[in-house]
């Protein structure tokens, strides 16, 4: 029997497709991520499902939509019987194993209801997204209601770093030329170092715990997948020396925007560019300032994976270890004079993917580009696959890259489809917008980004003629740009009546029900004849005939 293969899928958090030299930006160099590129699939069409970080990563870890697992938002639960590809993956025998961040939010009430006790294992499997949780860490503590003190924050005073805020006060803050520690909270403070050596910085500190854990797991004997789940480069834009100086205003490309993208007549496109985020990064000295510390972090990061992946070289785990790395979803940085990321331009919403399987079948794609249309929630059916566990077209909604990987036939998509649930923000707030309408969905073919807002017209671009999404379409006369909205709302429509919840429809179960007839039930025969020529089984073999004794 073949040896099933291990997975390390790696995800950065909020990471742009083209902050990576080998797509293309011209002054950030990202050698060991172009060398994983070169010995695997480099997808150039990758799209999320939603451009934010809860409901993006519950999508690629359901394989589901955002439609269907319901997590709509950050901090909105997965609900608890909502299965993972966690969970997929342990029916197959496979761990499947968490080290950094998820950002998912346990349905503490389901469980109550269903009588789960959260400390058990069952209950700490659905309140960690079904992952085996090594390293649980999402950033954002431990004055954060999402996340209190984690092992990070031992980590640090340990190494000396004493505070009630360690995250904050030494790896996500600075100190100026005269001592005084500066928070990275605030822009302006990006330029400065973090106030933590690179080797205890949260991406070192998350390189390390995965190194353990793999070292770990060669002991253990069952196949695993990793999540590498790295917390930067999201903000707080800041990072250590000598990341911290790498990169000045003369690395920083030109904006993405245009002075007709300002003027725009669409009221949810105006509140957007309104919003505190969009303004401040609408600015070039914001711009020039923040995007240097970035790409710092973005180089820092690419270091750590060469560390990491000459440590499994050198281990002889990369012989059998599918590497997967990709983001949950973009930055704006000023593009389109937005900040942070929240709707569809390319910028936020398509992000890097790379996978490298050594597997002998996958030669024939080794160092390819694909320009295939591919969604996040591919991965999980392709990692189930590579696992040994069996489909699951009747919960996962992805399709499996296998073929693409091995060179082969058997792959295509006609549409992604991403969705956002703005109802928490500044733009439904200032368009008094409520819950159920503020709600917005992406579909695109590889040329027509069609966007629809609900209650107000739709957002279009043609990537064909305006590659970099300059001129909303939304609105234009022209017929043939009427007639590419009314198809792509059809589209949508189309997506809209599938099934896309049908959770306890197994094959077994369609089968059973195909053949409920054989059970005794009848409907619609008018006479034994009938039935007979219908099912080709005599009527007295089903209904017992004769007088009762």
């Amino acid at each position: 029997m073949t040896k099933r293969p291990n997975v390390l899928w790696i995800m950065a958090d909020q990471l742009r497709f083209d902050y990576l030299s080998c797509y293309g930006h011209p002054h950030l160099h990202t050698p060991h991520i172009d060398a994983l590129a070169k010995r695997g699939v480099q997808f150039n069409k990758a799209y999320i499902q939603s451009p934010v970080c809860g409901p993006s990563r519950m999508s690629a870890y359901t394989g589901r939509y955002v439609r269907s697992h319901g997590s709509t938002w950050n901090g909105t639960p997965l609900r608890v019987g909502e299965p993972t590809l966690g969970d997929h993956l342990r029916e197959a025998g496979a761990r499947a194993v968490l080290v950094g961040k998820t950002h998912m939010t346990a349905d503490v009430e389901g469980m109550a209801w269903l009588g789960i006790d959260p400390k058990s294992t069952i209950g700490v499997s659905r309140s960690e997204c079904g992952f085996e949780p090594y390293e649980r860490d999402d950033g954002l503590h431990p004055d954060s209601p999402r996340q209190r003190w984690s092992a990070y924050d031992d980590y640090l005073v340990e190494n000396g770093y004493e505070s009630d805020n360690p995250w904050g006060d030494f790896a996500n803050s600075g100190l100026d030329e005269n001592g005084d520690r500066l928070s990275a909270w605030l822009l302006k403070n990006s330029r400065l170092p973090a106030d933590v050596p690179e080797e205890h910085s949260e991406t070192a500190y998350m390189t390390d715990r995965a190194i353990d854990f793999m070292t770990e797991a060669q002991e253990d004997g069952r196949p695993w997948m990793c999540h590498l789940s790295y917390i930067k480069p999201h903000w707080p834009y800041i990072v250590p020396a000598p990341y911290h100086d790498m990169y000045g205003a003369e690395h920083v490309i030109d904006p993405i925007r245009s002075e007709a993208e300002l003027s725009t007549d669409h009221p949810l496109m105006a509140a957007y560019l309104n919003a505190r985020v969009c303004r401040s990064f609408a600015r070039d000295h914001v711009r020039e300032h923040v995007i240097p510390a970035y790409m710092g972090l973005i180089k820092q990061l690419d270091d750590n994976l060469g560390r990491l992946f000459a440590w499994m070289d050198e281990t002889g785990i990369s012989e059998n270890t599918i590497i997967a790395f990709t983001s949950d979803h973009g930055d704006y940085m000023g593009d389109h004079w937005m900040g942070d990321k929240d709707f569809y331009h390319d910028v936020a919403a398509k992000v890097p993917l790379i996978i490298a399987d050594p597997r002998p079948e996958a030669d024939a794609s080794r160092g390819s580009i694909c320009e295939e249309l591919v969604e996040m929630i591919d991965l999980a059916p392709t990692f189930m696959n590579a696992l040994g566990c069996v489909a699951k077209p009747h919960i996962i909604e992805g399709r499996d890259l296998t073929p693409i990987l091995n060179g082969t036939k058997g792959f295509s998509r006609r549409y992604a489809i991403s969705e956002h649930d703005y109802h928490w923000s500044e733009m439904a707030r200032e368009l008094d917008v409520a819950q159920e309408h503020a709600h917005t969905v992406m579909i695109f073919d590889g040329r027509w980004k069609y966007i629809r807002c609900e209650g107000f017209r739709p957002v279009m671009f043609d990537l064909e003629t305006d590659p970099q999404e300059l001129r909303d379409i939304g609105a234009s006369k022209s017929a043939a740009h009427v007639a590419v909205r009314a198809r792509m709302e059809a589209a949508l429509l189309d997506w809209s009546r599938r099934h896309h919840t049908r959770i306890t429809a197994t094959p077994a179960v369609l089968e059973r029900q195909k053949h409920a007839a054989s059970g005794g039930i009848l409907i619609g025969f008018w006479d034994e004849q009938e039935y007979e020529q219908a099912t080709g089984k005599p009527f007295s073999s089903l209904v017992p005939v004769g007088r009762p004794d």
